[in-house]
């Protein structure tokens, strides 16, 4: 029986990468997804793969940057479908590695990184929450937060204050909603195999990409890097009554990561 059955998912950043691969598994477990992303051509693109392998979903171009946008996705939903049963805010961004320090971030680049990473989940939950009253107890919000959410990050300071942001927002909003049969959650993934994945390690000028990762992965357990569908497989099992009893947990899917 597919989990999803009959439900609306909206999932930002979907165009590749994690979202791209939750976006096909939650069509695959039969939700309809609207598949939100920057790059308009590739939200376009997951569309149509998932509707040529039998599943449902369309597209929407969206910068999550920009509060209009948000409020006119919601408006495109409600317009569709009148209801949401998942918001998968998982539109995010590594930002600058900031010097030496980590603390060497223009303010123009730390408001951007702040902006996508933390007022986009934030605003779009605030729009999106009506149409989640309106899912009769089955409401899931979930977030990409980060293992950098949990504990502190030494590349980026700044990456670990937006995602502990998100991981803080998701348990409060687990508080706040849960009376009302709204779920939230959060994925705390790792290392995991995405573009942009060195454009992570690659923040600095003349960083070793090849050497940092090397050397991240070597503190993972399991001794390799995660694939999106791993994360995929996590955020369908979050967004299913298979967790009905699941709320307020930032879960890791980190290959052991945080085990040490």
């Amino acid at each position: 029986m597919r989990r999803l059955d009959g439900r609306v998912a909206l999932i930002t950043a979907a165009g590749s990468g994690m979202g791209r691969a939750s976006a096909e598994r939650f069509a695959a477990e039969g939700a309809h997804v609207v598949v939100a992303d920057l790059d308009g051509d590739a939200a376009t693109e997951v569309a149509d793969a998932i509707a040529a392998a039998g599943g449902s979903a369309q597209a929407a171009t969206c910068d999550v940057g920009d509060d209009d946008a948000l409020r006119a996705l919601v408006a495109q939903v409600e317009s569709d479908h009148g209801v949401l049963h998942v918001l998968f805010n998982h539109a995010g961004i590594p930002g600058s590695g900031g010097g030496d320090s980590g603390l060497d971030v223009e303010l123009d680049e730390w408001q951007r990184v702040c902006d996508i990473n933390m007022r986009s989940a934030f605003y779009l939950t605030r729009y999106a929450l009506p149409l989640l009253r309106k899912a009769d107890g089955k409401g899931s919000i979930l977030f990409t937060a980060s293992v950098s959410g949990i504990v502190g990050s030494p590349l980026s300071p700044l990456y670990s204050l937006t995602k502990g942001g998100i991981v803080l927002l998701m348990k409060s909003l687990a508080i706040r909603l849960g009376p009302e049969g709204i779920r939230s959650n959060a994925l705390c993934p790792a290392l995991i195999e995405t573009p942009m994945l060195s454009a992570f390690f690659g923040r600095e000028e003349g960083a070793d990409i090849d050497d940092l990762r090397s050397g991240y992965q070597s503190m993972v357990p399991l001794a390799r890097a995660g694939a999106p569908s791993e994360m995929a497989s996590a955020a369908a099992f979050l967004a299913s009554d298979d967790a009905s009893w699941v709320t307020g947990v930032a879960l890791p899917v980190d290959g052991g990561f945080l085990a040490k």
